[in-house]
Formats: structure tokens, sequence, C-alpha cells
């Protein structure tokens, strides 16, 4: 920074051009990564991530706020709209045994994450609360694996389902816990259940009127055209700060405003194809500031052990939690493993939790996000990897033989 601002002026300001420079990087390190290895983008983006902050990148200042918190939280509102408009209501009325695999692993999660981190002497509040952030997995990163594997069938479809249910749950219970942080209060029954209901009511009625605006737009325009496209991620944007500023949840109205349009509109999507590019760069810049920020983390021995205890008894639970509940669900017990696997990953969801206990409290925040922000660089990276192996295993995924051509290659060589 101090070199280039002897020379370089550029009219949006130093960072900018920090940041252009590092997203090139990242799709350029993405493309190849994917060309030559078969894994998804999503690792490129993070690994370069990662080697940026462990290099001082000064672009992300923790904690997040401003720009940098919005662009996140927006980037993580269109995954979970998506997500949300995924979900049928009706198919957990034919098979409520799904319902029944999220609620346990998402119970037995949070539950052997901290007993874990309080057999290794980790205090009880902190432990409590990267509990609860241990219980999202991340949609972001499956979405990707999925769309770089060209990935379907009842395993992977199912693991996104419990990935956006158990993130529900997550983003609920910490921002009622970050409530109560607010407030000063511990303890007493209504004091729980009060900033439950304040997070609940205002991001339901935010997603409900998000949800009819998208409604009403339908009838009028065609969802195959891009301004349709446009009008529908404007309109997540102005929920997304709408729901923050008024004490709701952002993500949780975006989710929940998916999940009420896929309701009030069961047939297929087409608007979420015309995004390309721009959701594209949207979800790349979130990959990559979270492990920018994540790699600044503090790395010692003693974190390295809580991080591992984190990570093993998280995997441990979750497969346990939906191999435990698949009896009548509709899939055998080798695909409820591979679903449990492909629940590995944690990402921006994650980060923007921790975000939310750094700015509710000076004294737990900085506990919890020494803990959470190096398993959230670990599993960014190595969940994305985890999930593509359980898409290959379990037969859902379409393996890359080799290098693949792009086309003027393939141009050059029938010429």
């Amino acid at each position: 920074m101090a070199i280039w601002a002897e020379w370089v002026r550029p009219s949006a300001g130093l960072p900018t051009v920090q940041w252009s420079l590092l997203l090139a990087m990242a799709a350029a390190a993405g493309h190849l990564l994917q060309r030559h290895t078969g894994l998804p983008k999503v690792v490129g983006y993070s690994i370069v991530g990662t080697l940026a902050g462990l290099a001082g990148f000064s672009g992300a200042a923790w904690p997040l706020q401003g720009v940098a918190l919005f662009l996140l939280e927006l980037g993580v509102s269109v995954v979970l709209f998506e997500s949300g408009g995924r979900i049928a209501l009706r198919w957990f009325r034919h098979n409520p045994m799904v319902l029944l695999q999220s609620v346990l692993e998402s119970v037995l999660t949070a539950v052997a994450v901290y007993y874990v981190l309080r057999w290794l002497d980790v205090r009880a509040n902190v432990a409590e609360a990267v509990a609860l952030i241990a219980v999202a997995a991340s949609p972001a990163v499956l979405s990707r694996v999925m769309m770089d594997t060209r990935a379907a069938g009842p395993v992977t479809e199912r693991a996104m389902v419990l990935a956006t249910l158990s993130t529900f749950y997550a983003m609920t219970l910490v921002s009622a816990r970050v409530g109560m942080l607010h407030r000063g209060v511990e303890g007493e029954l209504q004091a729980t259940l009060y900033p439950v209901a304040v997070v609940l009511g205002i991001s339901i009625v935010v997603g409900a009127v998000l949800a009819l605006a998208l409604r009403s737009a339908l009838r009028v325009m065609s969802p195959t055209s891009e301004n349709t496209s446009i009008l529908f991620i404007a309109l997540i944007a102005a929920g997304t700060a709408l729901a923050a500023h008024f004490g709701g949840s952002a993500p949780l109205a975006a989710l929940l405003a998916g999940l009420l349009l896929k309701q009030l509109h069961p047939r297929p999507w087409a608007w979420s194809r015309q995004l390309g590019t721009a959701t594209t760069l949207l979800t790349m810049l979130m990959f990559v500031l979270v492990s920018v920020v994540a790699a600044k983390a503090n790395w010692n021995p003693a974190v390295a052990g809580l991080v591992a205890a984190l990570v093993l008894a998280r995997g441990a639970a979750k497969i346990a939690g939906i191999s435990l509940a698949n009896f009548g669900s509709g899939t055998s017990w080798r695909q409820a493993f591979w679903t449990g696997c492909e629940m590995a990953p944690m990402s921006s969801i994650a980060l923007l939790l921790v975000s939310q206990f750094v700015a509710a409290s000076l004294s737990l925040g900085p506990r919890v996000a020494s803990i959470a922000l190096p398993a959230i660089l670990l599993m960014e990276i190595l969940g994305a990897v985890i999930a593509t192996f359980a898409i290959y295993r379990s037969g859902e995924g379409h393996r890359p033989t080799g290098p693949q051509e792009t086309s003027w290659q393939a141009g050059e060589q029938r010429g």
C-alpha cells in the first residue's frame, strides 16, 4: 500500500485496484484447478484468498462492516434465496423423516461440538457460541460444487435441503443469542424467546413482502428475461438492507422469501440461469472475502488442536444424525453416509454468524472468532474437497477425464 500509494492514484481508490487484481487471480486459479485436477473452482478461489490473507492483504478489515459486510450478506442472501427455492414443503408431508434427519443432525452437531470443546477446557459461553455456529453447513459451497461437478441425484438434493435447513436453525439461534447479549439478560424463558420472536417475525415479514413482490413481477415479466433477473437481485439487495436495519436477519429473510415463492410459483425457475456472470462474480467475491478474513486468525498449536477436534466432532455428528434417522427416508445407508459427508463445508454463513458475536460482545466475540475463523478457513477448502469426493463416490457427479479443451483449441485441431 505504501509503495503503490506514491504513484498509483486511481479514481475509485487503491483498494478497488487490489480487489480487482485479486478476483482476477482467483478466477484464473479456480479455472486452472478444475481443469487439471477436477476439484471445484471454489477451492481455487479459497486458496487465493488464503494466500492473500496470510500475506497481509489489507482490503478486508475484521470485524466486517460497511460495504464489505453488505456484499457478504448480499452474496449469502442470493444463495439462500435460490436454496429456499429448491424446497417444496409438500415433500416433507410425504417424507417427514427428512425433517427428522435435519433436526437430529443439527442437535447432535451442537451437542457434540459443545461437549468436545468443554472437555478441552473451553469456557461454557464460548463453547456454546461455537457449537451454534458449527450447526450451519454451507449451501453456497455445496451449490458451487454441484455446479462444477454437474451433480444431480437423491444424495445431492437431500444434502442441499439439509444444509439449507441447518442454516435456518443456526441463523435463528445465533441471532437470538446475540439479541440476549445486547439486552444483557440471561436464563429467563421470556428473555430467550423474545429475541427469537423478533428475529423470526421481522425476517418472515420481509421475506413475505419480497416473495409477493417477486411473484407479482412474474405475472407481468418473462421468467427468462434478463430484466427479470436484474429485478430479482435488486429486490433481494433491498430486502437484505431492510431486514438488517429493522433487527431481522437478512440471509434468513432471503431464505424464507425463496421458500415462500416456491410455494406460490412451483414451476421450475428459469431466472437463475439468466443471472450468469453477475452471481458468479458475487459468489467468487464472497468466497475470497471469507478466506482472506479467516486466514488472518492467529494460529497456534492449542488452536489447531481445538479446530481439529471441532471438525472431527462436527463431521461425525452430522453423519450420525442423518444415518440414525435414515430408516424410512427413502435412501440407503450408504447414501445417508455420503449425504452427511456432503454437509462438511463451512463458509460465508458461518463467518456472518461469527461477526454477529464479535459485534455484540467485546469479551465473548474475539474468543469465539479465535476458534471459529480457523475452522471456517479449513472447512471452506477441505469441506469442498470432501463434498466433491462424496458426490463422485455416490455416482451423482461427472468426473473430468483430463484437461478440458478450450473452444479455440478444439477449433485449431479441427482446422
